[in-house]
């Protein structure tokens, strides 16, 4: 009896044994605030079985050195412990072990919880691809000479708005210029007024509009008399012949548009005008029946009397 009181007593008095592995050390202290492992996990944001692994020890189950060290690390500030120490006691067990000869340590992320999702580094690789894609596309087209027919398109562009500006910018700047086929009065003024020429123009003079002219206009009596040429073109006549004009305007905008105008009835004119000859014809005639009947019957007799027929021989011319 008194042994076995002995050996009760020795066993009470026998000092604590303490966990002298990482994942022990961690078991215990979680153990002491009384907390699961459930908790631990959901404090660091860890896998509840990858916990478990540091827990025991089993750093072969975890995806690498850096990450044993780094889940250790967060465990140990979760429950209180000195973090720097146990993430040293787990890389020293992880290098004396088969782990560390077979794993390369790259690196050792500070806080596991904020390591980036399998899903988030697929994603992340794929924006570069479509990144380095687009770019790759974007440098051959433009290393890519043009072909010809862009280059035509590409001219025509640059050229259509130049002309198209140029044509707005044409008329206006072409000089007007009378020139006096025959002795012509005329007066061309503009819109206040204001007399640009006033007064006979002789044949063969001639006269340019002043280029800064404001709607200049023409008044004279024989158009027909006037040759305008806008730009060294000749326009249409700006009225009938000997019938006064008034008003017109003389500006090259409207001597263009006015000849482009006046270019389709030209030609009726023209061929009209020998009308007259028919009727002028037939009227001679009447002219010449007015005067004394003796005047026209020499002209009259051989065209209307029949000729006389001879007279027939008598009876004493044939005895005769």
């Amino acid at each position: 009896m008194a042994d076995e009181t002995e050996l009760d007593t020795g066993a009470d008095n026998a000092p604590e044994m303490q966990p002298d592995t990482p994942g022990a050390k961690l078991r215990a202290a979680r153990e002491a605030l009384g907390l699961s492992l459930a908790e631990v996990a959901t404090r660091t944001r860890i896998a509840l079985r990858q916990l478990e692994a540091v827990e025991r020890d089993d750093y072969a189950a975890l995806p690498g050195i850096p990450y044993a060290v780094g889940f250790a690390r967060a465990y140990a500030r979760a429950v209180d412990l000195d973090e720097v120490a146990i993430a040293a006691e787990v890389r020293q067990a992880v290098h004396s072990s088969d782990m560390g000869a077979n794993r390369y340590e790259a690196f050792e992320p500070v806080d596991p919880a904020r390591v980036p999702s399998r899903t988030l580094a697929w994603t992340a690789a794929i924006i570069v691809i479509v990144l380095i894609a687009g770019y790759t596309l974007w440098r051959s087209q433009s290393l890519t000479p043009p072909t010809g027919e862009e280059i035509a398109q590409q001219q025509a562009k640059a050229t259509a708005p130049a002309a198209s500006s140029a044509a707005r910018v044409a008329p206006a700047a072409q000089p007007v210029v009378f020139t006096a086929t025959d002795d012509v009065w005329l007066r061309i003024y503009d819109e206040a007024g204001e007399r640009l020429k006033d007064g006979l123009l002789k044949k063969g003079e001639v006269f340019t509009l002043p280029a800064g002219a404001r709607n200049p206009m023409i008044l004279t009596g024989r158009p027909q008399s006037l040759s305008v040429t806008v730009g060294g073109k000749v326009v249409a006549p700006l009225g009938a012949p000997d019938r006064t004009i008034a008003d017109v305007p003389v500006s090259a905008e409207a001597l263009l548009a006015r000849g482009t105008a006046a270019a389709a009835p030209v030609a009726p004119v023209s061929s009209a005008t020998p009308s007259p000859r028919p009727a002028q014809r037939r009227a001679m005639p009447r002219q010449t029946a007015s005067p004394s009947a003796g005047e026209v019957a020499p002209a009259a007799a051989p065209a209307s009397a029949p000729a006389a027929p001879a007279p027939a021989p008598s009876g004493d011319d044939t005895g005769g």
